[in-house]
């Protein structure tokens, strides 16, 4: 099984989570929404599978290219 790392687009504020760990997510959806400048920013999952890890919450500040969660492909 492949594990493919979710990481953030920019630096910013991590807004609302939509998925926990266990759900199941397919490629391109919204696991969580950033807020960044004042605009809200997606990130997607890279492939279909399960979120096995999520390392942030929401109000965390990230930077760009942190890994924010794990999904694994099936």
């Amino acid at each position: 099984m492949s594990h493919f790392q979710v990481e953030t687009p920019v630096t910013g504020t991590v807004w609302k989570i939509n998925f926990q760990v266990g759900d199941e997510v397919s490629q391109s959806d919204v696991i969580m929404i950033m807020e960044a400048m004042k605009m809200e920013i997606p990130v997607e999952s890279p492939t279909t599978g399960k979120l096995s890890e999520l390392f942030v919450a929401e109000g965390d500040q990230v930077s760009e290219d942190d890994v924010v969660a794990v999904v694994e492909g099936t």
